[in-house]
């Protein structure tokens, strides 16, 4: 994965590869409910920008977290999607107790498909079988 870096901060990485032709977000270390929102509003910003169909949001290496899917984050996922979202695949923390309920709650949702996964790899598999309008 050769990246182009946009985004660099503490907590958040935002690169887009070239290669595969998607945003990927790393999370890092620890993230509140208030961190995790900023982030969130910064991939939002970032995706307003670079117009892509797909994101591999990497939560592997987050330490410690305290968000969960809420109703902001259904409105979130509504503006990524007009924003131009199609695909999300989403690594888990390695230690996520919100697990159930979020993949609960990602199912009713139809556009943009989040598929949720634990580990990069898989992730990257299922992205790339994605069809993309953009070609």
């Amino acid at each position: 994965m050769q990246l182009e870096y946009i985004l660099q901060t503490e907590g958040l990485v935002i690169g887009y590869d070239h290669d595969n032709q998607w945003l990927y977000v790393d999370w890092r270390g620890e993230h509140t409910k208030e961190s995790s929102w900023a982030a969130c509003l910064q991939m939002l910003e970032v995706m307003q920008l670079w117009h892509c169909e797909k994101i591999l949001n990497d939560n592997s290496s987050i330490t410690h977290q305290t968000a969960e899917l809420s109703e902001r984050s259904f409105g979130w996922l509504e503006q990524m999607r007009l924003a131009g979202l199609r695909y999300m695949a989403w690594v888990y923390p390695r230690n996520f107790p919100a697990r159930k309920p979020s993949e609960e709650s990602l199912q009713l949702i139809r556009r943009p498909l989040v598929a949720t996964f634990d580990d990069v790899a898989s992730a990257c598999l299922w992205l790339r079988r994605q069809q993309s309008t953009l070609k």
